[in-house]
């Protein structure tokens, strides 16, 4: 199943249960910000790439930034238009990959987390992605990218990962690797009227390491400021040197 339709059909319907209180997320976030000295400073354009139901999007607002936050699922966005925590954050629903309609907002910001690059469909996917976003941002502009590190290999057990679970819902994560990407399949249990009902969906990722992602971001004329996991996602902040980005 595509990605998009996985989200669409199946991961949609919780994902908001599953990443937990949008608030206390978005905090979260925004220390990582201010700890890196990440701040309005040029333009105040922030471009938020796979923004789902807005943990960075709502960040970003609080920071200051105009937000204009991107996702290709019309459910999340919705869920981000009725949060008041939301309040003048512009919404689109589009794909990440035709971010270069953006061009004139002229962003000094653009974040791409929550596992969102390794949604694309190739390496090569990945890197144009990062060409376009360096070419986007002005200069000084900052790059933010969050994902998971799918180069270890999990066996046995290990592949079956326990991601929530409450009084209605239960729901597993189990991993198949290939040598380029990852199958992940979203195992839902739901208790609907007294009965348990199985709900399954899987998708591909792709597998992709941290030091691939910071050779692409150098290629474009980005400095690494950081590169470390952070709560079990790889966080990465580059910035945009002084000359325009090569294409």
């Amino acid at each position: 199943m595509q990605v998009k339709k996985h989200y669409d059909k199946h991961l949609a319907n919780f994902y908001s249960w599953m990443v937990g209180d949008t608030q206390s997320k978005s905090t979260e976030f925004q220390n990582i910000l201010r700890s890196n000295g990440i701040e309005p400073k040029g333009t105040k354009i922030a471009i938020d790439l796979g923004a789902g139901n807005g943990i960075q999007s709502i960040a970003l607002k609080d920071l200051g930034y105009e937000v204009t936050a991107i996702d290709f699922n019309q459910q999340l966005l919705n869920e981000l238009k009725s949060n008041p925590n939301a309040k003048g954050i512009k919404i689109e629903l589009k794909n990440i990959t035709n971010v270069l309609e953006l061009e004139d907002l002229k962003p000094e910001l653009i974040v791409c987390c929550g596992d969102t690059i390794t949604h694309l469909e190739s390496k090569k996917q990945i890197e144009k992605l990062i060409c376009d976003i360096s070419f986007l941002l002005e200069n000084n502009g900052n790059i933010i990218l969050t994902f998971r590190d799918y180069s270890n290999e999990l066996n046995d057990k290990q592949r079956f990962i326990p991601v929530k679970s409450s009084s209605h819902r239960i729901l597993t994560c189990i991993l198949e690797y290939g040598t380029e990407k990852i199958k992940v399949t979203d195992l839902l249990y739901e208790n609907l009227n007294g009965e348990w009902i199985q709900k399954v969906s899987s998708y591909e990722k792709v597998r992709i390491d941290p030091s691939t992602i910071v050779d692409i971001l150098k290629k474009n004329g980005m400095r690494i400021k950081l590169n470390e996991p952070i709560k079990g996602m790889q966080t990465i902040i580059a910035r945009k040197n002084n000359l325009q980005s090569s294409r």
